[in-house]
């Protein structure tokens, strides 16, 4: 096969965080996983499905852990690597923590890939480290039917200073700092029907969001009205804001108006262009969500898997304003608040209300 006709995803049946097992199968999976209340000096583990393990070794400094991969989302080598890295660093952001170093994890098929695309993988999530501050100081790599990237990533956090996704208040304010749309721009590049104008500003407009690092995290923990924080990847909005109000005991009302979308995205989704992801991500967790008048092509970017997506910042709403402010700053020039978290919903089983 030619270089210019070969395509990276055409080795994988899914790309992104679109390749995550649905909330409800993991839930499953993790059912019977031994809880952490036997290591007092672990802070965090499998119990409220956080993004990272925290381990403290002292008063003032703490241990954050987390391994992120998956197969291609896009075609060119260098973008799918930086992707990748990108979203793996995410997670210890979303604690509040500070990365220090990373490892490459690697999957391989053998004979069906040149060594040279390989190497442009690895160089683009070793560019991603080094705009991080930090080095990819090692990994482990193994032949593998599908091409498979991320990275094992080390930070720390001082304990105070941590930030989980249980521990929300009534009343905060939910500030999202990306936009939505980042899995129907992958199926709508993937379908190749797309005017190569747009296709080509769509392209551009995911690498941009996919490769900004979440690193504002960092400094958001050190403000005291920050309650809780995620980052949204591949269980869409509805489902890490679910993960909150389940960890937090609450529920969250969301106001469709009010949450960004990249441009072009909502005539995309109403085309539609739509992820298998969205639809498990929906079939999981639909039922603990009070859909409104929301349309099914709105359900679907709530749902949508956004790779390397935005951070769901829950804080006092005496504070909301200028925390949004700290985080245009930063880069993130379409943050919006979109809602707030509830004691209780209207519509019983209901954890997530639409308006």
């Amino acid at each position: 096969m030619a270089e210019a006709d070969f395509r990276l995803t055409s080795l994988a049946h899914g790309g992104g965080c679109g390749c995550k097992l649905s909330p409800a199968v993991l839930r499953e999976l993790l059912a019977n996983v031994p809880a952490g209340a036997p290591f007092p000096n672990l802070l965090v583990g499998t119990e409220t499905g956080d993004d990272a393990a925290v381990y403290r070794i002292s008063d003032t400094q703490a241990v954050v852990s987390t391994t992120d991969f998956f197969m291609p989302i896009v075609d060119d080598p260098r973008d799918f690597g930086r992707i990748a890295a990108a979203n793996a660093l995410s997670d210890i952001y979303a604690m509040g923590g500070r990365p220090i170093m990373a490892l490459a994890i690697l999957g391989m098929p053998l004979g069906k890939i040149d060594p040279a695309i390989v190497g442009e993988i690895l160089a683009g999530g070793a560019s991603i480290c080094a705009e991080a501050g930090i080095p990819v100081a090692g990994g482990h790599s193994i032949d593998c039917p599908e091409p498979v990237y991320g990275l094992a990533v080390t930070g720390l956090v001082d304990p105070a200073r941590l930030k989980r996704n249980s521990e929300a208040r009534a009343g905060d304010v939910l500030i999202l700092t990306k936009p939505l749309g980042i899995g129907v721009f992958s199926a709508a590049l993937n379908a190749g029907r797309l005017a190569p104008a747009l296709a080509a500003q769509i392209y551009d407009t995911l690498v941009a969001s996919t490769t900004q690092l979440n690193a504002v995290g960092e400094t958001l923990a050190g403000i005291e009205g920050v309650h809780a924080m995620t980052d949204v990847t591949g269980f869409g909005l509805l489902g890490h804001g679910l993960e909150v109000c389940r960890g937090s005991g609450l529920g969250a009302r969301i106001r469709l108006v009010d949450v960004p979308l990249f441009d072009h995205a909502a005539e995309l989704a109403r085309a539609p262009y739509r992820t298998g992801a969205a639809v498990r991500n929906w079939d999981s967790y639909g039922a603990e969500v009070d859909p409104g008048t929301a349309e099914g092509w709105q359900r679907d970017l709530l749902c949508d898997p956004q790779t390397s997506g935005g951070l769901l910042v829950s804080v006092a709403p005496d504070d909301a304003e200028a925390v949004l402010a700290t985080i245009r700053a930063a880069g993130f020039t379409k943050a919006a608040i979109i809602g707030e978290m509830i004691a209780e919903t209207t519509a019983g089983l209901a954890r997530i209300e639409l308006v």
